[in-house]
């Protein structure tokens, strides 16, 4: 897969995850404002009623109170009647209509609460109305022989005449009477609850009254402030003008859990979906870079195995072209030189393949590690005698600081030279000069350690990161100013973790390396 064509993958992928995101938190704030919206609406027809049962409560009160003057207060004057008559015939139908009707007119003189000498005159209208209806009904001859008749009476008194409501006296009751005197907080939060329960709002609640310049009064629920942002407002009281004079304030404390609770099963599910389209994504990715990654290590893995290999071959093709020549065959010792250099190249190969295979071997877990108890004092002068000619041939030195007090511990001798000498040769091939390596031991009550450090060119922390990892090489492509192929240090990871161990380096870019391994003791 070409950079251009896995970019654009990657960012198509990207632009989805977070459209499928945004969409799945557009739909839960929509749903979450329309229910908030719905409890809104909720709470305003509450208040709405409990506005309008407020007053109306307070006008039954005056009206009792204007009745109980009515029975107990003397006439202004004497009571008036008047008669009304209409009456109205179809000569067509033959049917007559007749609506009798008459008012006594009451004029009461009422005192008044501020003024000793004040009074205000009331007129009561009460008024009794007759209804008459008559229609002739045909005989068989088609002459008018008998009369069918309806009559009605009823008497009622005509509030909109009396009108007491709009009184000078009420207007005056209603600005005079401070606000908690006319109705209670008792009552005013027993009508808010009643009207909240009807539509299902079971909700604690605080609540106030406020004055129409914001001015608090007596009508509140313990401690209240008015918060605007989170508090309902409704027009509890209106002046004779129309004009609000008092606001009722309601405020939810519990108002969010309550909301986001009608929601939890969706936005539990919500939440989850976006959950896994995340860990979906993230995985894919993780899986196109892998893979990506995979891909240019195998090519430099092939790149650098073929590189490895042409020069043993090469040095063979040679080796047999000049055993060849007829004047070197006869050459015993021409011969000898040359097959032996034949034997150590196809040596040298075989070891690269085997290096190749055990790698495989441990990954399916194919590879017998049969454990023993072994020193590792021994087992580390036994690594370092197979690296001596080559650290000799470049004029290095190894020096050794044995200072663990228990050296016995359970594995593998023959893994464990190997992995304290492919240590030691990735000290020499990461040296310039003549490489100097140390060699430490140490013990605890659980583990030995030993530090294998090198002055060499050091890594940085990005590479200490894949410096184990397999076919992972510092230099790549086709510079191969260091020789190998990436699989000593992971075959070294894989033998220590197979002996329960940890292993793991500090470097330095320019001053060297310090590869330190835990292996428990017996």
């Amino acid at each position: 897969m070409g950079k251009k064509m896995f970019v654009l993958i990657v960012v198509l992928m990207s632009i989805s995850l977070i459209g499928i995101i945004a969409v799945q938190l557009f739909w839960i704030n929509n749903a979450v404002e329309s229910k908030n919206e719905q409890f809104k609406n909720d709470v305003q027809k509450s208040l709405s009623s409990v506005s309008q049962k407020i007053n109306d409560k307070e006008e039954a009160f005056f009206d009792k109170k204007m009745e109980s003057f009515f029975k107990n207060v003397g006439l202004a004057n004497d009571a008036e009647i008047r008669n009304y008559l209409f009456q109205e015939i179809d000569t067509t139908t033959k049917e007559s209509f007749s609506l009798g009707t008459t008012y006594l007119e009451e004029n009461f003189k009422l005192p008044t609460e501020f003024l000793d000498n004040d009074s205000i005159i009331v007129k009561r209208v009460t008024g009794k109305q007759d209804f008459f209806h008559s229609r002739l009904i045909k005989s068989v001859d088609n002459v008018f022989s008998s009369t069918d008749e309806n009559r009605y009476s009823f008497t009622k008194r005509f509030k909109e005449i009396e009108s007491a409501y709009n009184s000078p006296y009420f207007e005056y009751y209603k600005k005079t009477k401070p606000l908690h005197q006319r109705i209670s907080n008792n009552d005013l939060k027993s009508t808010i609850k009643s009207e909240l329960e009807k539509r299902n709002v079971y909700l604690d609640f605080k609540y106030g009254v406020y004055s129409k310049d914001g001015l608090a009064t007596k009508l509140k629920s313990g401690y209240y402030t008015i918060n605007k942002k989170e508090s309902y407002p409704y027009p509890l009281f209106f002046n004779e003008n129309g004009d609000v004079e008092y606001e009722l304030y309601v405020t939810f404390p519990s108002k969010d859990k309550h909301i986001l609770s009608g929601l939890s099963s969706i936005l539990i599910l919500s939440l989850c979906f976006i959950f896994i389209i995340i860990i979906a994504f993230s995985s894919s990715l993780y899986q196109l870079i892998r893979q990506k990654k995979i891909s240019e290590i195998k090519t430099d893995f092939i790149n650098n195995m073929t590189h490895e290999f042409k020069t043993p071959i090469a040095t063979i093709n040679l080796a047999l072209d000049s055993i060849k020549n007829p004047k070197i065959i006869n050459d015993n010792e021409k011969v000898l030189r040359y097959v032996k250099m034949i034997r150590d190249e196809n040596k040298r190969m075989h070891s690269q393949v085997e290096n190749v295979l055990r790698i495989s071997r441990l990954e399916k877990n194919q590879l017998d590690i049969s454990k023993d108890t072994i020193d590792m004092h021994d087992t580390i002068e036994d690594a370092i005698t197979h690296v001596s000619l080559l650290i000799a041939d470049r004029k290095g030195t190894i020096n050794t600081h044995f200072e663990a007090i228990i050296t016995e511990i359970p594995g593998n001798e023959f893994h464990l030279t190997n992995v304290i000498v492919n240590i030691l040769e990735n000290g020499l091939k990461y040296s310039e000069g003549a490489p100097k390596i140390n060699v430490y031991t140490e013990s605890t009550n659980k583990y030995f350690i030993f530090k294998i450090k090198d002055e060499g060119i050091g890594m940085s922390k990005a590479v200490q990161k894949q410096v184990f990892d397999k076919f992972y090489r510092e230099q790549k492509g086709n510079i191969h100013d260091v020789k190998g192929h990436g699989l000593g240090l992971a075959y070294v990871k894989e033998i220590v973790e197979k002996h329960h161990g940890t292993v793991f380096v500090e470097s330095e870019k320019g001053k060297g390396s310090t590869f330190t391994v835990k292996l428990p003791l017996i």
